[in-house]
C-alpha cells in the first residue's frame, strides 16, 4: 500500500558563528495508517523533524531532502502558498505546550473555529456549531465556557485537548504530536492519549508521536524511529522496543527507573561517534509493511 507519507534524505541545517549545525542528517522513513513514534534524547532531532516536514524551518535554517512526499505530492516543490493548504487542512502539528500555543488575547473558541473557517467555506455560526461539537468529541465537559474562555483560564490537560481539537477539526490526514504529554500528570495523560487513539483509528489517520518516554511510546506506538544526533540509528517494532538491540536504545532504556529494579546510580547512555557512520542508511531500510 503506497504510504502517506515519505521522507527521503531529510537535513535540517543552521549557522552558527564556529560553523554549522547539523540538527538532523540524512533521515529517510515512511508512514502509513498507523503511530510511529519518534524517540530520543533531547538534542536529537525529533522536534526539527516535525517541523521540517511542514516547512517550518525558517531562515536562516535550510531544509535539504531527495523528497518529502504526502501521498506522491513532493512538499519541497510546492510554494509557500501552496503550503499553506496543507498546513492544518492535510497535516496538523500539536505543539509541545498549549500555553505557548494558543493566542493568549483570543478567546479558545474564536481560534479553533478560526482553523476551522481557514480550509472551509464554512459561516462563523457553522463554525462555532463545528467547534462547540469538536469540544465535546475531545472529552469537554461544558464546552460552552470553554468556547468562550481565554487560554490563561484552562488547566494544562484542558489546554492540550484544545489544542488537538483545533488540529483535528479540519479533519487532517496526518497528525504530528510533539510531546503532547509531557506537561501532564499520569491521569490526565492516560485520558489524552486513549482521546488520540480514538480520534487516529476513527479516522484513518497518519499519526507521528514525538515523545521522550520510551515506556509510552512503546505502549501506544505500532512502530519507532529512535535518533541519536539528528539520525535514525534503529527502527523496531514498538511491542519490540524493550528488545532493541542498538547501543543507544540500550543505554536510553538502562536510563529509565524501575520500581521493581532500585537501584543507587541510574545508568548514562554511552556514546560512539561511530553511531554516525552506521545510521547513514538505517532509516532507508524501513522494512516494516506499511499499514
Amino acid at each position: 500500500m503506497t504510504p502517506l507519507l515519505e521522507v527521503q534524505d531529510l537535513s535540517v541545517t543552521f549557522p552558527m558563528r564556529r560553523g554549522i549545525c547539523r540538527a538532523v542528517r540524512n533521515i529517510s522513513f515512511s508512514l502509513g495508517r498507523e503511530r510511529l513514534g519518534i524517540v530520543g534524547e533531547s538534542g536529537s532531532g525529533k522536534s526539527v523533524t516535525g517541523r521540517a516536514i511542514l516547512r517550518l524551518i525558517r531562515k536562516p535554517g535550510q531544509i535539504r531532502a531527495r523528497a518529502v512526499r504526502l501521498e506522491g505530492m513532493d512538499l519541497l516543490t510546492l510554494s509557500e502558498r501552496q503550503m499553506r493548504r496543507i498546513r492544518g487542512h492535510r497535516i496538523s502539528m500539536i505543539m509541545q505546550d498549549p500555553t505557548y500555543s494558543l493566542n493568549p488575547v483570543m478567546r479558545v473558541g474564536d481560534q479553533i473555529s478560526e482553523a476551522y473557517r481557514l480550509h472551509t467555506r464554512s459561516s462563523r455560526a457553522g463554525a462555532r456549531k463545528k467547534t462547540l461539537a469538536m469540544l465535546e468529541r475531545v472529552l469537554i465537559r461544558d464546552p460552552e465556557r470553554v468556547y468562550r474562555a481565554y487560554p490563561h483560564e484552562l488547566s494544562g490537560g484542558m489546554g492540550q485537548r484544545v489544542m488537538i481539537a483545533m488540529m483535528l477539526i479540519p479533519d487532517p490526514q496526518i497528525l504530528i504530536a510533539d510531546e503532547p504529554t509531557s506537561a501532564l500528570d499520569v491521569t490526565v495523560q492516560k485520558e489524552v492519549l486513549e482521546l488520540m487513539d480514538t480520534l487516529v483509528r476513527e479516522r484513518g489517520m497518519g499519526l507521528i508521536f514525538i515523545s521522550h518516554d520510551l515506556n509510552v511510546v512503546s505502549a501506544f506506538c505500532d512502530r519507532v524511529l529512535i535518533m541519536y544526533n539528528g539520525r535514525v540509528v534503529e527502527v523496531c517494532r514498538a511491542d519490540r522496543l524493550h528488545r532493541a538491540t542498538h547501543p543507544y536504545t540500550v543505554g536510553l532504556l538502562n536510563s529509565m527507573p524501575k520500581l521493581t529494579q532500585p537501584v543507587d546510580e541510574l545508568a548514562v547512555p554511552e556514546r560512539d561517534d561511530a553511531w554516525d557512520s552506521e545510521a547513514e542508511d538505517i532509516g532507508r531500510r524501513d522494512e516494516e509493511a506499511i499499514p
